[in-house]
This record gives structure tokens, C-alpha cells and sequence, in this order.
């Protein structure tokens, strides 16, 4: 199995091409050796390599920055993985492409399903949005993969913030009427891996839209008090800090946040038989965050 890496120094890339290691022939790159918004060194850089599977972990992610940098969102979260889809097209290739929750309003109840209706509510969302709609119409073998609250052990996450703000801070107050499913960045690359090797072993793969997250679900107050619960019994921190559990309107942004971002997982289970996330046992060793 061949497999191209986009974002290769990122949460999810990261832990693809470790995890791809002794499986596959990876060529990982990241904005340094491929620049995804210039089509045609995609393209050359895709007939070269002659990937079975492309895997875009590429993405534009400063939620609030996205607000004033538009045009720069668009070209890498709509224009970058519609390069990479036509040059997976050509190559015979699948296209593996991941997109957020952000994607939704966040004011409906429940897990929001693969079908419910898209409202994003900012520019990141409409530019991830966008590119799952390149991405569909470039590429008819692909998964685009949506995932929310997402923590490893590289690059900057919630987790690693509230053990730096831990240390620094005898009080935080941390919003607790947003919910969601933390999603360790390990997994999210396991699944894709998955997907990827049930592809290449020629049996049937459902093609589309597939949700993949955490449970249980909690808001951002409950997940740092697991994580300073956790963090002091391992010694990563001395004390834990006082948490206030404070409202969205208390912490404004400039991009606004959904207050809902559960995901349903029974498409991927019930195609794929990928389970949801368990993120406390992927904090069961914190060390590495601190």
C-alpha cells in the first residue's frame, strides 16, 4: 500500500505516519514540501508517487484568525483538497479527507447524523464545508471524515493548554455550556487506517460522509476536570487550579463556537465496525501532554 500524507506534522498526520510505519510505503509531507493550494505541484507531486490512498490531514484551523484570513481558509480547506481529489482521481486512487463539526450550527439537540443538515456558522465551517464538497465532487472514492475537540500529543490542544494554564494559575473558568466529543488524534489515524486497508484488500467500501468522535460526550469544563484530575495524579501538575464553569457569552470569540457538537458514530460502526473514541483511556497516560 502507498499512501500520501498531507499535514504530516499535525495532531492526526503525525500519528498516521507513525501508525503507517511497517505498513505502508508513506510519503509524508507538510506545507514545507508540498503546498497543497498549488495545483499543479499536486499534480506532479501525486503522478510521481502513484498513491493507493491520499489522506488529507491538511487543514486551515485557527478558527478565530479564519474570521479575518477568508481567502487564505478557502485555498487550503476548499482549494487544497480539491487539488489533492482530482489528482486521486487520476490515480486511480482513494482520497481520505477529514472535516469537522463546525461544519453544523450547533443548535440542534442530540448527535447530529452524517445527514442532518450543514449551517456553518463562521468561516472555518464554511470553508471546511466547501472542501468536503470539492473533495465529493473531484473524487467519487472518497471518505471525508468529520471529527471534533481533537488532542494528541503534538502540536496545540485543549489538553495541553489547561496543564500549562494549570501550572500558572490558581483559578480558570472553563465553559461549560458547550458539548462535545474529545477525540484523541491516535484514533482518528487508526480509523483511517482502517478504512484505508479494507480498500486496498479490494472488498466493498461505502463511500461518503462518516462521523467520528468521542465518548462520552461533555462540555469543556467537564473534559479539564478530567484532565487536571488526571494530570495531578500523575504528577504532571502539583495542584489543581479552582474551576468555575462559566457561559459561552462570558468567553467571547471572534468565531462563534457550536454549543452542540456531538456527532452520531452508527454509520462508521455499522459500515466499518470502528467504535467510538474512548478519550479517558487515551488520557489514562497524560504525561506525554505536560
Amino acid at each position: 500500500m502507498k499512501v500520501l500524507v498531507t499535514g504530516c506534522n499535525g495532531q492526526v498526520g503525525s500519528s498516521l505516519v507513525a501508525q503507517l510505519e511497517g505498513k505502508a510505503e508513506v510519503l509524508a509531507v507538510d506545507r514545507d514540501q508540498l503546498d497543497i493550494t498549488d495545483e499543479a505541484a499536486v499534480t506532479e507531486a501525486v503522478a510521481a508517487f502513484n498513491p493507493d490512498v491520499v489522506i488529507n490531514a491538511a487543514a486551515h484551523t485557527a478558527v478565530d484568525r479564519a474570521e479575518e484570513e477568508v481567502e487564505l481558509s478557502y485555498q487550503i480547506n476548499r482549494d487544497g483538497p480539491r487539488f489533492l481529489a482530482r489528482a486521486a482521481e487520476k490515480a486511480g486512487a482513494a482520497m481520505l479527507h477529514i472535516s469537522t463539526d463546525y461544519v453544523f450550527s450547533g443548535d440542534e439537540e442530540g448527535a447530529y447524523s452524517e445527514g442532518d443538515l450543514t449551517n456553518p456558522q463562521g468561516v472555518y465551517g464554511e470553508s471546511k464545508l466547501a472542501g468536503e464538497l470539492a473533495v465529493c465532487e473531484a473524487c467519487p472514492q472518497h471518505i471525508i471524515l468529520r471529527t471534533a475537540w481533537v488532542f494528541g500529543e503534538t502540536g496545540n490542544n485543549f489538553v495541553k493548554t489547561m496543564i500549562r494554564l494549570g501550572r500558572d494559575r490558581d483559578q480558570l473558568g472553563i465553559v461549560g455550556d458547550q458539548f462535545g466529543g474529545p477525540t484523541y488524534a491516535g484514533d482518528i489515524a487508526a480509523a483511517l487506517i482502517v478504512i484505508a486497508e479494507r480498500f486496498m484488500r479490494g472488498e466493498s467500501v461505502a463511500w461518503g460522509v462518516y462521523h467520528y468522535s468521542g465518548l462520552p460526550s461533555v462540555s469543556w469544563f467537564e473534559f479539564a476536570s478530567h484532565i487536571f484530575e488526571q494530570a495531578k495524579a500523575q504528577g504532571v501538575i502539583d495542584t489543581i487550579p479552582a474551576l468555575s464553569s462559566i457561559t459561552t457569552a462570558d468567553y467571547p470569540t471572534p468565531a462563534k463556537r457550536p454549543a452542540n457538537s456531538r456527532l452520531s458514530m452508527d454509520k462508521i460502526e455499522t459500515n466499518f465496525g470502528i467504535a467510538a473514541c474512548d478519550w479517558q483511556a487515551a488520557l489514562a497516560d497524560i504525561r506525554p501532554y505536560g
